[in-house]
């Protein structure tokens, strides 16, 4: 096994031991297992023909990759898709089976073919998986329609599968049986395109609400009655970075939970035997109701095993010729910290060299991080609530840095290319008096090497 201690490994996010990932895929719980499937080129550390990866994690944080579960075949490369566990034996494969949604993307088969949608079962928990002989169970619709995400409704007491079509376009269809399915809904989110995830939150009324989301972290929340999707809410991003992508959530968490895990397209790993890694596990609540609702995302509290050593200052005024540093020789940072506005016009971070802008005047935040490609496109500045304070929480790891704002009310993800520097953080002010209150680093440990 790698010793997973290359100069530009992720120590506390999910990276293949080697070669290229992309996309989460089938996240699923079941016995006491996290289940996490990936897009994986086993073959080089670029894109290129699709495998699915499989790691499993009993906390979400320390990981174990396993053997492949599916593989390419005639039908093509094995693209995105999602994982359920079938309680009620409704497809016939035995009770508690778990089954896998996956498209078999065409292009890569000889001769070129339609991308439809498969589906794989697993009759030991998940070791090893079997597809379905009577593949696809849904056929082609049009252009490269992919990534099925297939959620039980309570309501219909049906499974309901969301499919990517073609420019901002989606569909839901319906299923009693896992296997045959119906459309039922064509549904546009604007602007947003692959990746789809739909599931069910309860709001802050207790009215259960459902989210429908696309890979740039683009969603609508609304009502379901089993047949048709209704928006109650004007497109959001739960994500304000230029480096999330393809978020999914995982399917039979205890609890209730709604765990949510994206790549972070678009970091540079130079000379390094793997490519790209994921994001911190969030967990996902709603705030609001009706037409306000929104998604809120937080760290999962698994997080706080990872803590050791711990800096508290209970505060700190910054002025002009006056900043705030902190110095650690550990790269791995869970940081937060109260900022009252004061008379500044601006704070400014540097988070191991990288900048990171809170702008008073304008009511925005910006990151510009070195050595990243922007896969996600250009995303303006991230919007922040024009009020007296803003609570910060900062995910350092060694090539990325998230930001969680009063509470995971704002998300923003960003990858970086370390270089040289001093100070974990340092925070600057120009103009005006800032203060900085409760500030508290954790250095974490390395899931890798515990």
């Amino acid at each position: 096994m790698s010793s997973y201690s290359e100069l530009h490994r992720p120590q506390f996010h999910f990276s293949a031991k080697k070669n290229w990932i992309n996309d989460p895929n089938g996240l699923v719980y079941h016995d006491g297992i996290w289940h996490l499937f990936f897009q994986h080129n086993t073959e080089a550390p670029t894109w290129g023909p699709m495998w699915w990866g499989h790691a499993v994690s009993n906390d979400l944080l320390h990981w174990r990759q396993l053997d492949h579960a599916l593989h390419p075949d005639e039908m093509g490369s094995m693209f995105s898709g999602s994982a359920v566990i079938d309680h009620h034996n409704a497809a016939g494969f035995g009770k508690d089976a778990m089954l896998l949604f996956y498209t078999a993307a065409g292009n890569h088969a000889t001769p070129p073919r339609p991308f439809v949608q498969c589906l794989a079962f697993s009759v030991d928990g998940g070791q090893t998986f079997t597809k379905y002989k009577h593949n696809p169970i849904v056929d082609w619709m049009q252009a490269d329609n992919r990534d099925p995400k297939v959620v039980w409704d309570d309501t219909s007491q049906k499974w309901v599968m969301a499919l990517y079509l073609e420019d901002e376009r989606y569909c839901l269809l319906s299923s009693s049986d896992l296997k045959e399915w119906s459309r039922i809904q064509d549904i546009v989110l604007p602007g947003t395109y692959e990746c789809p995830d739909f599931f069910p939150l309860v709001d802050e009324d207790g009215v259960n609400r459902w989210v429908f989301s696309g890979a740039g972290s683009g969603y609508l929340i609304g009502q379901f009655d089993g047949n048709k999707f209704v928006a109650e809410t004007e497109l959001q991003h739960y994500d304000g970075g230029p480096n999330n992508y393809a978020a999914q959530t995982w399917s039979n968490t205890p609890d209730g939970r709604r765990i949510q895990i994206s790549w972070m397209a678009g970091g540079l790993y130079p000379e390094m035997p793997f490519n790209q890694q994921l994001s911190i596990p969030v967990e996902l609540t709603l705030l609001g109701t009706g037409s306000d609702a929104r998604l809120a995302r937080r760290p999962v509290p698994e997080l706080s095993a990872l803590y050791c050593k711990k800096i508290e200052v209970d505060q700190k005024v910054i002025a002009n010729g006056s900043p705030f540093s902190v110095k650690t020789d550990s790269k791995l940072l869970d940081i937060s910290f109260k900022i009252a506005r004061n008379t500044s016009k601006g704070l400014y971070l540097l988070i191991r060299g990288q900048y990171l802008a809170f702008d008073w005047a304008e009511n925005t935040m910006t990151m510009t991080p070195s050595g990243t490609v922007k896969m996600v496109g250009d995303k303006p500045p991230v919007r922040i609530p024009d009020a007296p304070s803003l609570i910060v929480r900062i995910l350092v790891d060694v090539t990325s840095v998230e930001v969680f704002l009063n509470e995971g009310e704002i998300s923003a993800s960003y990858c970086f290319l370390p270089g040289g520097y001093e100070s974990a953080i340092e925070m600057h002010t120009y103009s005006g008096q800032q203060v900085v209150e409760n500030f508290e680093m954790h250095e974490l440990k390395s899931v890798w090497t515990e």
